[in-house]
């Protein structure tokens, strides 16, 4: 858009409203999350059990490989979460309008 003075501006946003998501996006983000939930739950529960000596030296205490892959499921975990509730906020909208 072009101002008065003819310099080139951003043209203005609609105030109070959100960016709309597609619905394959939607769906595509809250699949993503469900999915995080499936393979990082299933893989805190197999470092949990881990029986190879990687997780847990020979005394029973958790090693630096158990924290740093723990540390990395909570936060796929938390950023699946955020993103499938992203998704799952599209698909709603997307309900509501059609």
């Amino acid at each position: 858009m072009l101002s008065s003075s003819g310099d080139a501006s951003p043209a203005p946003r609609p105030s109070g409203r959100a960016a709309v998501l597609s619905r394959p996006v939607s769906w595509f983000l809250l699949a993503f999350g469900v999915w995080s939930w499936f393979i990082w739950i299933t893989f805190a529960k197999n470092l949990w059990k881990d029986g190879s000596g990687l997780a847990f030296d020979d005394a029973g205490d958790p090693t630096a490989y158990f924290w740093v892959h723990l540390a990395l499921a909570v936060t796929s975990f938390l950023l699946g979460t955020a993103v499938g509730l992203i998704g799952l906020r599209g698909v709603r909208a997307l309900r509501r309008t059609s």
